[in-house]
């Protein structure tokens, strides 16, 4: 048996290292809408190696992206769209290589230890969440007429609330701390950077209580008057130390 499955596939390689570019991507391309992403990514290598600068290439190129991030290859599926960016930045479907780039980090999976615990993920570092919004930031901005970019401009609302969220538990360490003018900058950027997410209002609650722990009563006051703009009249500040201990927000 394992002699027959050697033989196949000495059989599969000289096929493929008999096929041109129109042929070799015409296998990978069937590989790919059949499902099988690991004999795709094979095919796809190969085709962009023996034939870099052909249209067959540059179009295997995209497909790969998409093929690298299906099979779970995140770092592969970014660095092939790094460089389909980098290289073709003319190309009519470039705006594709930068919606699967923000794919690709928008659903950065939990690690093992999160899982077991059911951490709170709005309190993990947002690094690849900024990453992903800058990317779809780019398809929603430069390539408006995109068919990508409405999903792309729904996906950078909820990147949106989530950073703001990170921001205000980022705040509220600062205020547990007694780090009042920390906690007032990281508030104010909290509000300023992201301007409709629901943590504004919590933001303001925290730029208030830190300027009045430090004695800025105009800032304070300042404050005060912006809450009152932007949420009904006689709605209450909520009080820090009622809140429940549980995340104000979860995402998962």
């Amino acid at each position: 048996m394992l002699s027959g499955c050697s033989l196949w596939r000495h059989r599969h390689e000289d096929k493929l290292a008999k096929q041109g570019p129109e042929g070799l991507y015409k296998i990978a391309h069937q590989q790919l809408v059949s499902y099988d992403f690991k004999a795709a990514i094979k095919t796809y290598e190969a085709l962009t190696a023996r034939f870099p600068f052909t249209d067959q290439t540059r179009q295997g190129r995209l497909d790969l992206i998409y093929v690298y991030y299906k099979e779970g290859e995140r770092e592969s599926a970014l660095d092939a769209a790094d460089q389909f960016t980098r290289e073709n930045p003319t190309h009519p479907r470039v705006d594709y290589a930068w919606y699967v780039k923000g794919l690709v980090d928008f659903e950065h999976p939990p690690n093992a230890i999160e899982r077991a615990f059911h951490a709170d993920l709005s309190q993990r570092s947002p690094s690849n969440a900024r990453k992903s919004f800058d990317a779809f930031r780019t398809v929603v901005e430069q390539y408006p007429k995109s068919e990508y970019a409405f999903d792309a401009r729904a996906r950078m609302v909820f990147l949106r609330d989530r950073l703001a969220d990170y921001d205000v538990n980022v705040a509220r360490y600062y205020m547990r701390r007694g780090a009042y003018v920390a906690a007032a900058q990281r508030a104010r950027q909290t509000f300023e950077q992201y301007d409709g997410a629901p943590a504004v209002r919590t933001a303001l609650q925290i730029l208030i209580d830190a300027n009045d722990r430090m004695g800025l009563t105009s800032l304070a006051d300042e404050a005060r008057q912006v809450y009152a703009l932007n949420f009904p009249a006689g709605e209450q500040l909520p009080s820090e130390e009622k809140k429940s201990k549980k995340s104000w927000w979860r995402w998962w």
